[in-house]
């Protein structure tokens, strides 16, 4: 539990995994889910939504988290998958690849927000939980950070986009870029600003092939 929240969690024992997931609303790149166990007995201080530390905390947590975690895993679902199954079903299925990747087996899990992915173990879901439970802030860190870093690099390949600064969400420089230079592999097809650009193009193409 975070410091002055009043969430009560059913569980009382050790070997709670705390579970989120990053990367529902961009316009490119996979879904990054994460879960977390962490150790009793080697806290870590600064615990906090992902969204609310700087970059430089989340990296420093990051390391220390996966440091001092008793266990910790992470699991993601393509964009292909995003496009054949839809965002939410993605993040319940990267959030259910990340508690099956854990290599120590949680006696009960927390997930973040108010839907559970198809696990085995007992779980209960916590809206703003990565504000309010220390292991799903934990779970929250790592995937932002890892899915950042994934979208970095992605920048190195399409450095028209912009990546590295938006990390694929739909900012006005991501949009502009979307309609000078078109869809990557990368980008999501079934949301609207993709499925738009595309629709255009085709367009486009069509017209030339008339004149």
């Amino acid at each position: 539990m975070m410091p002055g929240d009043d969430f009560e969690c059913r569980y009382q024992g050790d070997l709670l995994a705390g579970v989120d997931e990053v990367g529902r609303g961009p316009l490119a790149g996979d879904v990054v889910a994460a879960a977390v166990i962490l150790d009793p007995n080697s806290p870590i201080e600064g615990l906090n939504d992902s969204k609310k530390l700087t970059e430089k905390k989340r990296e420093r947590l990051f390391d220390e988290i996966k440091e001092k975690a008793l266990s910790w895993s992470l699991g993601r679902a393509s964009v292909k998958e995003i496009d054949d199954i839809n965002i939410l079903h993605a993040s319940l299925l990267a959030m259910k690849r990340a508690v099956e990747g854990l290599p120590v087996t949680p006696e009960y899990a927390l997930i973040d927000g108010n839907k559970s992915p198809s696990i085995s173990i007992p779980n209960e879901t916590v809206v703003k939980g990565d504000s309010r439970v220390a292991a799903i802030s934990a779970a929250s860190i790592l995937a932002k950070v890892t899915r950042d870093r994934e979208m970095v690099a992605f920048d190195k390949e399409y450095p028209e986009y912009g990546f590295a600064g938006h990390k694929g969400y739909p900012t006005a420089v991501h949009m502009k870029a979307l309609k000078e230079y078109g869809v990557t592999a990368i980008h999501r097809r079934s949301f609207r600003p993709v499925r738009e650009c595309l629709m255009l193009s085709r367009t486009d193409i069509g017209l030339k092939d008339l004149i």
